[in-house]
């Protein structure tokens, strides 16, 4: 499954390419996560438990950062498994100036399988789009009242 958006952040680019690389600010804007953890450079383990429709799961799983390309781009390599199965993810941020603020445009490509493949790729692609929204309003009222990273 391919998702692809953007946002525009009200916070200079180089602050928000930063913030969104710091577990920190991340772990509370991240719907249903119970925990990120750095575990080495540009490594991170993580605890999220996630509803779909009808089906509720805790998944535990890593997320990578590579790529980078300062204040512009980096990627992200995300894998978690749990009781209702898995997911894994790739996808690339792109940061770009926007007036007084930063636009992030993010692609990537999506797997599922498992209990979770059978809810469908419609209510899936619903879902991803809700938290993805629900992360960069968090993030966004984070950045405006000063975060760890300011």
């Amino acid at each position: 499954m391919k998702i692809a958006g953007h946002h525009t952040l009200p916070i200079d680019r180089e602050r928000a390419y930063w913030l969104l690389q710091d577990p920190d600010v991340l772990a509370p804007c991240m719907p249903g996560c119970e925990e990120l953890v750095k575990t080495g450079d540009d490594a991170y383990r993580m605890k999220m438990n996630m509803i779909i429709a009808a089906i509720t799961g805790r998944f535990s799983g890593t997320i990578q950062i590579a790529d980078k390309n300062p204040c512009q781009s980096f990627r992200l390599i995300v894998e978690g498994a749990g009781k209702v199965g898995f997911m894994k993810g790739d996808g690339v941020l792109h940061l770009a100036p926007n007036g007084d603020g930063a636009e992030v445009r993010f692609e990537g490509d999506v797997q599922v399988g498992g209990t979770l493949a059978a809810v469908g790729q419609r209510l899936i692609d619903t879902t991803a789009k809700m938290l993805i929204k629900r992360f960069f309003e968090k993030l966004i009222a984070r950045a405006a009242n000063g975060s760890p990273s300011s």
